[in-house]
């Protein structure tokens, strides 16, 4: 089978190439051709276009950006007709993907859309155009199937790709070592993958570095940029700078300040405590509070639908509550709190297995 696959972001990758190893498990002779990243590429195939150049992130973001985005759709659609696939597999990234799956759909080609657009948040009725463009929608978050189902859609819950990226996962025992980390314990910081993210994040992030001298404090830095990109926001502070190496830093990490996105709930998964923060574009946040119909930003919180860690978002982003929040979690009650709280959240998300079965259901899918 020919399988084209189409993910905008890093988690995207991530989740593409669980997929991609799981389908070659299921389909000896399956052939790749994708949007994707570094990841993706290392499972093997086509890699057409890199995450890097379509990750846009925000309303104005994507207002400013219009042309690069319908170049690449545009680009997206014409090789997906010249390769001619057996089946398009979407992998979240809904501001271009949903245009992608109606463009296949219309084109006669089958279309499945892996972890679901989080049409719960704002606009639901998309429901309706999802129902008629996508043949089958694969969730990975346990609230969503009731959501899907209230709109009269049938889909299938085959758990969360994070847990069988982490089931995977060898730590490092060598870590501190490898990296000259000394003893003390580690404050992990994750600005995100995008560049706007890093740009509105990191410097408030590493503004509290001096409020903790006892700790250290290490970046999860993207694989996109280089050490020279971070260095302008570190500038002398004694931060150690890590590529490619989250995992190990979360790890070994006591507590950490996290952007909101898949990086808080693998921060739980790994049981770090955790502050979260985002910043967005002034325009493009007021639109979004006028529009999203959530309570929570993070996956954490949404998932087990309370409170379990604090959200800071856009004015409350700043040094001062920042340092706050993460003074809670350092130790005391507070940690024993979220970390109790984490174990609720394991409970619900249950166990490995997500890339495995969708690989599973897609094959079953293409041949019946």
């Amino acid at each position: 089978m020919k399988y084209y696959l189409v993910a905008g972001e890093a988690s995207g990758d991530l989740h593409g190439a669980n997929l991609m190893k799981a389908l070659k498990q299921e389909d000896g002779d399956a052939v790749f051709r994708y949007f994707g990243g570094d990841k993706m590429h290392d499972e093997g195939g086509e890699l057409v276009k890199h995450y890097a150049e379509m990750a846009f992130m925000g309303f104005t973001e994507v207002i400013l950006n219009l042309r690069t985005i319908f170049r690449n759709l545009k680009a997206c659609k014409e090789d997906i007709l010249n390769w001619e696939p057996d089946v398009l597999v979407l992998i979240d990234f809904p501001g271009f993907n949903l245009k992608i799956a109606e463009f296949a759909k219309a084109n006669g080609i089958k279309v499945c859309y892996y972890i679901s657009p989080k049409v719960w948040a704002w606009n639901q009725k998309r429901v309706l155009k999802i129902k008629r463009i996508v043949d089958h929608m694969f969730c990975i978050l346990p609230f969503e199937v009731d959501f899907y189902k209230e709109w009269g859609m049938e889909v299938d819950y085959v758990g969360n790709p994070l847990l069988d990226e982490i089931a995977q996962f060898t730590p490092d025992l060598n870590f501190r070592e490898n990296h000259q980390l000394g003893a003390e314990k580690i404050i992990a910081l994750l600005p995100g993958s995008r560049k706007q993210e890093i740009e509105r994040l990191l410097p408030v992030m590493l503004s509290i570095t001096e409020k903790y001298p006892g700790y250290i404090f290490a970046i999860a830095a993207a694989p996109t940029f280089t050490e020279a990109y971070y260095h302008q926001f570190t500038g002398d502070k004694k931060v150690k700078l890590l590529f490619s190496n989250t995992y190990n830093l979360l790890y070994h990490a006591h507590a950490a300040i996290v952007a909101s996105g898949t990086a808080t709930l693998e921060t739980a998964l790994f049981k770090v405590p955790q502050v979260v923060v985002y910043k967005g574009g002034a325009i493009s946040i007021a639109i979004a509070r006028m529009l999203v119909k959530i309570k929570f930003i993070s996956l954490v919180n949404l998932i087990v639908n309370k409170k379990i860690v604090t959200e800071l978002i856009q004015e409350d982003c700043n040094t001062q509550k920042v340092s706050s929040e993460l003074q809670i979690i350092l130790g005391g009650t507070g940690r024993d709190e979220m970390l109790k709280n984490y174990d609720e959240l394991l409970l619900l998300m249950g166990k490995p297995g997500a890339s495995a079965k969708t690989a599973k259901l897609i094959v079953e899918k293409l041949k019946s």
